[in-house]
């Protein structure tokens, strides 16, 4: 081979392992998201990304999740993916005082995506995500319990399963909620909310009632004033207190 074709073989070869190494680094790429996780629909779950360091309490293996400031929400493929239960049966609600986790504190009952559907409509999992190109791992884990909030403030909804609680000097917070607790001031479950109030000076409201109840008296109502009780780091919405006044 003459020394000019020599030259122009070497600088094809040459292009072409620079054009393709990048592609070849993306593929390779892995993502690790730490955080609890939010049924979204029938194949997709949703996470804010928050800090998790693994802590060793009475010889079981939990971990401390912090928010992260700025955090962005994903939204995360289900189906597929593979599910690895904390529990020592895929599917069972708790752990029933038995556990199968790893030495990173992670689940290892192998489970699939239907299972991990029935979880996230328990409410929302603690939960690391592995994701490659080839396949999505959702590792169940303990968490450990974190302080809840009570608090008076402005409630938004935005949907069926979410609202932004607003309080006086904070940014506004995303709440999802599965089960709820809703406390009326109206005579019935089924009033809008606020209306037909049998005691004016009632304050905040008593008349326990649903989530089905508070998904209909929020619907058409603009941000309205509650009482809160709820986990910051999950987003869990536990309870709500229908309130009087601005």
């Amino acid at each position: 081979m003459t020394r000019p074709l020599i030259a122009a073989a070497v600088a094809a070869l040459a292009a072409t392992a620079l054009t393709a190494a990048p592609a070849t680094a993306k593929t390779a790429k892995t993502q690790t998201i730490y955080g609890y996780a939010w049924a979204d629909g029938s194949n997709h779950l949703r996470i804010t990304p928050a800090k998790a360091k693994l802590v060793t309490q009475h010889g079981v293996r939990r971990y401390k999740l912090t928010s992260v400031p700025g955090a962005k929400e994903r939204r995360v493929f289900t189906d597929g993916v593979r599910f690895r239960r904390i529990t020592t049966a895929c599917d069972l609600k708790e752990t029933e005082g038995r556990i199968r986790q790893d030495r990173k504190g992670l689940g290892t009952t192998d489970c699939d995506a239907l299972d991990l559907k029935f979880v996230l409509s328990l409410g929302p999992a603690p939960v690391k995500i592995t994701i490659t190109p080839s396949l999505t791992t959702v590792a169940e884990f303990l968490a450990v319990p974190t302080n809840p909030v009570t608090a008076y403030g402005q409630l938004t909804r935005v949907d069926d399963r979410t609202v932004l609680f607003k309080r006086s000097g904070r940014a506004a917070v995303k709440l999802r909620y599965t089960h709820l607790g809703f406390n009326r001031v109206t005579k019935s479950c089924s009033d809008r909310w606020t209306a037909n109030v049998p005691n004016e000076e009632a304050g905040i409201g008593t008349k326990p009632c649903t989530a089905t109840a508070f998904r209909n008296a929020i619907r058409h109502a603009g941000p309205v004033t509650v009482k809160v009780y709820y986990q910051p780091v999950s987003g869990h919405l536990w309870e709500v207190w229908e309130a009087l006044g601005d």
